[in-house]
């Protein structure tokens, strides 16, 4: 099954916008990369960098969720001093215990958690320069939760936002809403062929255990991305750990949709978004 996308282009919006969705179309669209990743609340740079070098993300929301990741939580750095990081973290809900789906978790306090975001994003960056452009992330993320105590909602709000400042204009799809066999690698390829992608981006994490058969069953090629290492760049020297709000600050839309986009052309050469 196969239901209608959503676009990114509408995160920064009203809270009414935040919720709308595309007229239904008669079928999958065809072409295009698409990367497949978890929810994630105000995701690392490295995160960001594959969702930006894909022409589609498909939210991995029906898988379980856990505690010691990224889906309710991100780190924070202090704009001068990235060294100096802090925790935002959710507290959250399990109605199924350990066993629980991402798109099953609420918030444990919908008013608490708002007001915990909003107050640690702007003592942390509301002294940037590029302000403005952090504060439309912030106020996209703030509108959904008047609408939603669903953790992935408010996760996939905030990277929708983050990719929306750059001039991301790609597709965002759930793969709660496709049919999928249930194995690590068949259900990837499955979520990728259902949406007509041409090619699946796998960053470093699916390199562990990302069998390729299934994908090349499909006529689908893997593409493996990853991010800088071992740099003194201080853009990616913590891309992996600290949330992307940081470049976002430090550097401004621009600059940083900018160094996105020629990490991307080194996997993609020609790729365009």
């Amino acid at each position: 099954m196969f239901m209608t996308p959503t676009s990114a282009s509408w995160a920064p919006g009203s809270t009414a916008a935040s919720s709308a969705t595309e007229p239904p179309c008669a079928g999958p669209p065809s072409g295009g990369v698409c990367a497949i990743h978890q929810p994630n609340l105000f995701p690392r740079l490295s995160t960001l960098a594959k969702l930006f070098a894909a022409d589609r993300w498909i939210v991995l929301d029906d898988v379980q969720f856990a505690r010691r990741d990224y889906q309710h939580r991100a780190r924070l750095a202090a704009l001068d001093d990235p060294a100096r990081q802090q925790w935002l973290t959710l507290p959250v809900h399990l109605p199924h215990g350990r066993p629980t789906l991402i798109r099953q978790a609420r918030l444990v306090d919908q008013r608490r958690a708002r007001r915990r975001v909003e107050l640690l994003v702007r003592q942390f960056y509301g002294r940037s320069a590029h302000w403005g452009a952090v504060s439309e992330v912030l106020g996209a993320v703030s509108d959904a939760f008047d609408v939603s105590d669903h953790v992935a909602d408010l996760a996939k709000m905030s990277t929708t936002a983050l990719l929306t400042a750059l001039g991301w204009s790609g597709e965002v799809i759930d793969s709660s809403q496709i049919s999928a066999r249930p194995g690590r690698s068949d259900r990837l390829a499955d979520l990728a062929a259902a949406t007509g992608s041409t090619g699946y981006l796998c960053g470093t994490g699916g390199l562990r255990y990302l069998d390729a058969r299934p994908f090349g069953a499909e006529g689908i090629p893997v593409l493996f991305f990853h991010t800088p290492v071992d740099t003194n760049d201080p853009l990616w020297h913590r891309s992996r750990r600290i949330s992307s709000l940081w470049a976002l600050s430090k550097i401004g839309p621009r600059e940083l949709a900018n160094q996105l986009a020629a990490h991307r052309d080194t996997h993609r050469p020609g790729a365009h978004t």
